[in-house]
């Protein structure tokens, strides 16, 4: 187990993509479990997915913080723009920096591949510039499964050669990990990077597929399930992410020199997943009871009048499975929320939030 050298208690932490699905409920379990903290959120809030959703996340967040002795600011604004990043490392000097902004999704990547240029990699090097001339304890950031491309070897390890993304959006994020990497070893920034498996939960992306699902069923159309079926995902209940995120942040990589008199780099990278992958068919079938027990579907929806077969799409791959074993040594933590437990979540959030 290592040792917490992070205390952040009465510090300030800076939270990119904080409306975004992870940002958000980060905030809000920041705000649950320290005191004194100021934290800055900064989000762009564009309309890659419906606003609203991230409007209600900031609304909770609002709502959370007048619970507290905590001070909570939000900045409205693209981590692409280095003027907006230098001014606010400048006039906040946050200690831990949670880079969480970033375009998602595999198959957006395909058809918008600038936004992923400027937000995924400017964006990141606007970061790491700015923990480079106003040094912070430690700094997070999201990477993401997809690094593992077509993989053939499971559970993916972090120790795996990552050199074949599938995506443009997995290259973007195996940059973020060697741009960490330079910047590190230069400058000394300890930073850690959190490789996230197909995060689900409430409140969570619309163009996720048990979102997206549950949206066409509701209206009664097709829903495609990819490679027929055969694919496997290592689904990650959001609290689970959250947890795993808090943990590290206490946890900055140590600042050692080399032999050479030079620093090693202290940079770490974990992967945090349910290590349990889920065969689609299995997950759709999980999603369609949890959706008929929470009011959403009437009970004698008929689910296969409504499932399509269809072949892989470009930049997916057929399995994820998280080899979390670093993270339970270091941090003597593992994600546990099953996918019954983590779809019933979201199934009466859905409810509750459209009112159905």
């Amino acid at each position: 187990m290592l040792e917490q050298n992070v205390f952040l208690n009465g510090k300030t932490v800076l939270v990119t993509g904080a409306a975004g699905f992870v940002g958000a409920n980060l905030v809000l379990a920041l705000l649950r479990d320290y005191e004194n903290l100021q934290i800055i959120g900064i989000d762009n809030m564009n309309d890659y997915y419906d606003v609203s959703i991230k409007e209600f996340r900031l609304a909770e967040i609002e709502k959370a913080v007048k619970n507290t002795n905590c001070q909570w600011t939000f900045i409205r604004g693209s981590i692409g723009d280095k003027a907006l990043i230098e001014d606010c490392f400048k006039e906040y000097k946050p200690v831990v920096v949670v880079n969480l902004a970033a375009q998602a999704g595999v198959r957006y990547s395909i058809t918008n591949p600038d936004v992923y240029i400027e937000s995924n990699l400017i964006g990141f090097y606007n970061i790491l510039e700015a923990c480079r001339h106003y040094p912070v304890e430690h700094l997070v950031y999201a990477s993401s499964s997809s690094v593992y491309g077509s993989n053939k070897k499971v559970p993916y390890s972090t120790e795996d050669q990552v050199d074949n993304p599938v995506s443009l959006y997995a290259a973007t994020k195996k940059s973020n990990e060697l741009m960490a990497h330079a910047y590190s070893k230069l400058y000394n920034i300890p930073s850690t990077g959190l490789r996230f498996f197909t995060v689900y939960g409430p409140a969570g992306r619309p163009d996720m597929a048990y979102f997206g699902f549950t949206n066409k069923l509701l209206k009664g159309d097709t829903i495609e399930i990819f490679n027929f079926g055969n694919c496997k995902r290592d689904f990650t209940f959001v609290d689970d992410i959250v947890k795993g995120v808090s943990l590290v942040m206490e946890h900055a990589p140590e600042k050692k020199n080399g032999e050479d008199g030079l620093p090693i780099p202290p940079y770490r990278v974990y992967n945090i997943g349910n290590s349990n992958p889920e065969n689609l068919l299995d997950f759709v079938q999980i999603l369609s009871e949890e959706l008929v027990s929470a009011g959403v579907l009437p009970e004698d929806y008929d689910f296969e009048a409504h499932k399509k077969l269809v072949p892989m799409q470009a930049g997916d791959v057929p399995v994820t499975y998280a080899d979390t074993s670093a993270l339970e040594r270091d941090f003597g933590f593992k994600p546990s929320t099953s996918l019954r437990e983590g779809l019933r979540c979201f199934a009466r959030w859905y409810r509750e939030y459209y009112r159905i």
